[in-house]
């Protein structure tokens, strides 16, 4: 159907937007000179040398590029110079900043009455008129909505109930949060910010000793859950006497009368949270709003070694965070009124909560997803939000299942020549969803994020430059990637909008200078322009929670923060992630290796999900551990004639030759050395996962686990391929 519509009366749109787009690139003069008309000053003459059918063709032609002139895209204006998007800062040691804003001091906010979060909030409720604020969804139903004012009218029911059972107003109480992302959330997090106390997140996928090391480490002695069978598991570790001072579980969801009774046996009060915000709106107690310099939260990062680290972040560093996005946005996107996103990545963690930050302080909307990632797809069809907070890995999903629907080489020659046709609109600075392509090709993609998307952004792992750049023209709105890390708030450097090349992470935000250091055991120095990545600003923490030793490793005395990353300067200011010092491991040659460099290439296979890359220092090659996709692998197993179900192909013994043969290609065109290319490969038939503790929160390889996991499989790897 769709070539047929090609051939027919779609090849005259094909056509228009080629000769257009030959325009676009023309000045009055050679438009003139193509269609063999005289110089302007010629015209009198000429046209009283016409005929009359002549004369009503080129009125025809003139409307025609009247039409074009009036409707033609605008590029979009970047907010500074892309041939400069940082400068040196002066007697700093090669440190950068950024040429957005007042770039001779560091940004600390970006509205004098919002410097701390529950100012931020107080600000969203002012201007939205009371608002739509948290959105949330039962199945196949519309979303429906708390208004502004019901979200802090809670929050103080709640904060005034927990200072009735034994909390105190101050910096010194720390809250724990042990539930998925859902309103409850937010309103427990304002909650705490509204009588000056601590949020303390607790994860699902941290494992049952890393919670019991977090809540003594805190000293918690208040958790608010939202299912049941999270209060059972803190109950055990008090049964256990393993967390003493915990006192007071509150259940966001029904419980039974059992729980109450077990939780009563050892020591522990368990209470809804309808019933501590009923005791609260009887004893009601005035707001003790916080100041920015106030701790707000301890965000233990999950960690791939050891107990988690809590990092300590001030109100003022997360305001100094976003502040910094909205300074290099406020030209061309900023956050609006009737912004609505999407939340289902872990609000434990900094990059989800900062987005979120932003749309609260301009009165937007925040809809939550049900609880599972397999029905995103469908919230995003209701709830039709316009930011997309992302990170790489659903990325990757989404581009691989976009060209797996290509399933024929004419199909894939029309989606990939679509695309360089955006692609070349992107790269010209327009961003744009009505071209013809669209029409043809993209709609239904952007159909499927709700179709409103405006801006996406992408952090908490590299992005590949592939999937961003076709993404950026499939999806037609402006897709955005930062980097950074919890210690650093969430981001520290940033796309600067019109800069639509991929392969960097952007320039410094206006709130945090960026310097390099020498690497010497990997041979980065910085008068090649190449160092570790660090960060000193406003938004860098305070350290890690009871920790001094390792505060001191990641914070050095004149405050700049030791990210472990290794970076590089290009020509236009911005910044390139080539390597990490964490992960790095030798092979039995002395040869040093970077895994995680090496997946993000491998992970351009097409039938590969993910990737891990194994090495020891005993061993002279690597090998890895693959998971196809199984959306893509039947059918690229079938153009090599090989055939079967999902579970046959993942043990087939060709196939494995194949897909390794793949990935030694991309290696190859990737710049690997031959000590970087595994030798060997397993086909492991399931996806490593947060459930299956292989992930982390964010979605990183748990390495450890992984190792750990895939023990025997690698020592087979390594005896069969000797």
């Amino acid at each position: 159907m769709l070539t047929f519509f090609l051939v027919s009366g779609g090849s005259l749109w094909l056509f228009s937007e080629f000769f257009l787009s030959l325009l676009e690139k023309m000045q009055t003069q050679e438009i003139l000179r193509m269609l063999r008309l005289p110089e302007l000053g010629d015209l009198g003459q000429f046209f009283r040398s016409l005929s009359a059918t002549t004369l009503v063709s080129m009125g025809a032609l003139a409307a025609i590029l009247a039409y074009w002139f009036t409707h033609r895209p605008k590029a979009l204006q970047p907010p500074c110079n892309l041939l400069m998007q940082s400068e040196e800062v002066e007697d700093s040691g090669g440190a950068r900043r950024s040429v957005i804003g007042d770039s001779l001091q560091l940004l600390s906010h970006y509205y004098d009455d919002a410097r701390t979060m529950y100012e931020v909030f107080c600000r969203g409720l002012r201007i939205s008129g009371n608002g739509p604020c948290l959105g949330f969804r039962n199945p196949k139903q519309p979303y429906q909505w708390l208004s502004y004012q019901e979200v802090a009218d809670r929050a103080e029911f709640l904060g005034s109930g927990l200072l009735q059972h034994n909390c105190k107003p101050c910096t010194d109480q720390f809250i724990g949060v042990f539930a998925q992302n859902r309103p409850e959330w937010i309103i427990a997090e304002l909650a705490c910010y509204t009588y000056s106390m601590v949020v303390v997140p607790l994860y699902d996928t941290l494992g049952p000793g890393a919670v019991r090391y977090i809540i003594n480490t805190a000293d918690i002695s208040t958790v608010i859950v939202d299912k049941p069978q999270k209060a059972v598991v803190l109950l055990e570790h008090v049964e256990r006497k393993e967390t003493p001072g915990l006192k007071l579980i509150i259940l966001m969801e029904p419980f039974e009368e059992a729980l109450k009774d077990r939780g009563q046996e050892c020591g522990v009060v368990i209470k809804s949270m309808q019933d501590v915000e009923d005791c609260g709106q009887q004893n009601h107690c005035d707001p003790v709003p916080p100041k920015p310099s106030d701790l707000s939260i301890v965000c233990f990062t999950s960690g791939t070694t050891g107990n988690p680290k809590g990092a300590m972040l001030t109100h003022g560093n997360v305001v100094a965070d976003f502040s910094g996005f909205l300074k290099v946005t406020e030209k061309v996107i900023f956050p609006r009124q009737d912004d609505v996103l999407i939340s289902f990545l872990p609000l434990a963690h900094m990059f989800e909560r900062v987005i979120q930050s932003v749309v609260y302080c301009h009165g937007g909307r925040v809809g939550f997803f049900q609880g599972d990632i397999r029905l995103l797809s469908d919230d995003m069809k209701a709830l039709c939000p316009t930011i997309f907070p992302v990170v790489p890995r659903l990325l990757n999903r989404m581009y691989d299942k976009i060209f797996s629907q290509a399933d024929t080489p004419l199909k894939r020659w029309l989606l990939e020549f679509a695309a360089k046709r955006k692609q070349a609109e992107v790269r010209s600075g327009i961003i744009r969803n009505n071209s013809i392509w669209d029409e043809l090709f993209f709609n239904k993609v952007q159909a499927s994020l709700g179709g409103c998307v405006r801006m996406i952004v992408t952090g908490a792992a590299p992005a590949s430059p592939t999937v961003l750049g076709f993404l950026r023209a499939a999806l037609g709105c402006q897709v955005y990637e930062g980097y950074g890390q919890t210690e650093c708030t969430a981001g520290c450097t940033f796309t600067t909008p019109g800069d639509w090349t991929s392969g960097h992470v952007g320039a410094p935000l206006p709130c945090n200078h960026i310097k390099l250091v020498d690497v010497e055991e990997l041979n980065y120095w910085t008068s090649k322009g190449e160092g570790e990545i660090c960060v000193r600003g406003p938004n860098v923490f305070k350290g890690y929670l009871k920790d001094p030793e390792r505060t001191k490793e990641a914070l050095d005395e004149d405050g700049w923060l030791h990210t472990g990353d290794i970076g590089k300067w290009l020509p236009a200011g911005t910044l390139k992630i080539i390597d990490r010092k964490k992960h790095i491991f030798k092979l039995a040659q002395g040869e040093y290796v970077a895994p995680e460099m090496i997946e993000n290439i491998y992970i351009r296979s097409e039938p590969v999900a993910q990737v891990y890359v194994h090495g020891d220092s005993l061993k002279a090659f690597l090998v890895g551990i693959v998971v196809p996709d199984p959306e893509v692998m039947p059918s690229w197993a079938r153009k090599r004639g090989i055939e079967g179900t999902y579970a046959e192909l993942c043990t087939n013994k060709e196939l494995k030759k194949a897909i390794l043969e793949d990935m030694v290609r991309l290696g190859k065109e990737g710049g690997l050395h031959s000590f970087e290319q595994v030798k060997a490969i397993h086909i492991h038939s399931d996806m490593f996962s947060v459930q299956n503790g292989l992930l982390t929160p964010t979605l990183k390889a748990k390495r450890p686990e992984l190792r750990e996991y895939f023990k025997k499989q690698i020592e087979e790897l390594y005896s069969t391929s000797m």
